[in-house]
């Protein structure tokens, strides 16, 4: 069973994600979790309303500034949302993807939550050496869209889509996927894409039936094998071509809600294209690459 017991949010202040933060309240509320928003302090704080220094800036109270800039902008739920949460506010100065790496190990965080754009995503995920290797073991890391609409304090989550790419963490990606749905009562699928079996000739590019036959079905063979030997029962769907694409197409075909990866985002098949599905992707994406061993949550 999955035990998500502390979720770590870095926000942009006064720019948070309030899609992110629905969805935060959304999961602690499920898993009983305790929320640790975590804010760097940097040099255009000041201009963002933020105290500077001293016993201001200690008893500054980010949460409620953010229900603040929520309520500004008409949206009236977040408030609620939070009540009756567990949730605590670290403020930090430095570099702010090592701290959000260093506070996700001190607090023992079960999970990062943040936009998949923005300052902090990008310094996190493509800026820092320490956040790529924090002693071996990430904290799994969960990103919103690229979707600026305002925020659905509806979201739920009904359908599941897990991108499994037959690699060391294909087994960890699967538990993952399986738990979540398990948790929520949604429907999961388990996907593959093949390489693309496009050959450039003149006029154009063609694909090879046989090869693309060959591909796919040695990928159903191996889903099958995984299914198996996890004993996960799941949709499967088989693609090929462009990974972030072809899986943004299966998350539509699915109607899936969340997708779930065990690539690194800076780095197989799925880890050369791990930004990129992030920010193709129209639903939130769980990375699970980094959450212990390969064969269990």
């Amino acid at each position: 069973m999955l035990n998500i017991k502390k979720i770590l949010l870095p926000v942009d202040f006064p720019n948070a994600s309030l899609r992110v933060l629905h969805q935060a309240a959304m999961l602690a509320r499920h898993f009983q979790s305790e929320i640790v928003l975590l804010y760097v302090v940097s040099a255009e704080s000041q201009a963002a309303g933020v105290p500077q220094d001293g016993p201001d800036l200690a008893s500054w109270d980010l949460l409620a500034e953010i229900v603040k800039v929520a309520e500004k902008s008409q949206d009236l739920s977040l408030r609620p949302q939070l009540e009756g949460l567990a949730t605590r506010s670290v403020l930090l100065e430095g570099d702010t993807a090592q701290a959000i790496v260093q506070t996700a190990q001190v607090e023992e965080a079960d999970l990062i939550m943040m936009p998949s754009h923005g300052r902090t995503f990008n310094r996190f995920l493509l800026g820092s050496a320490a956040a790529k290797v924090p002693h071996g073991s990430e904290c799994p890391v969960w990103t919103g869209t690229h979707v600026e609409d305002p925020p659905m304090p509806e979201f739920a989550i009904h359908s599941v889509l897990g991108a499994i790419d037959f690699g060391p963490r294909s087994q960890l990606t699967a538990f993952w996927a399986a738990q979540m749905a398990d948790a929520f009562g949604a429907r999961l699928t388990l996907a593959n894409v093949t390489y693309d079996v496009g050959i450039w000739a003149p006029g154009g590019n063609y694909v090879n039936p046989r090869l693309k036959a060959e591909l796919v079905a040695d990928a159903t063979d191996q889903m099958a094998a995984l299914q198996k030997e996890t004993g996960i029962k799941a949709d499967v769907f088989i693609g090929s071509g462009d990974v972030p694409k072809v899986l943004s197409q299966a998350a539509k075909q699915t109607q899936a809600d969340l997708l779930v990866t065990g690539c690194y985002p800076y780095g197989g098949n799925l880890r050369i294209n791990g930004y990129n599905i992030i920010s193709a992707s129209l639903i939130p994406v769980l990375n699970v690459a980094g959450s212990g061993d390969s064969s269990t949550p």
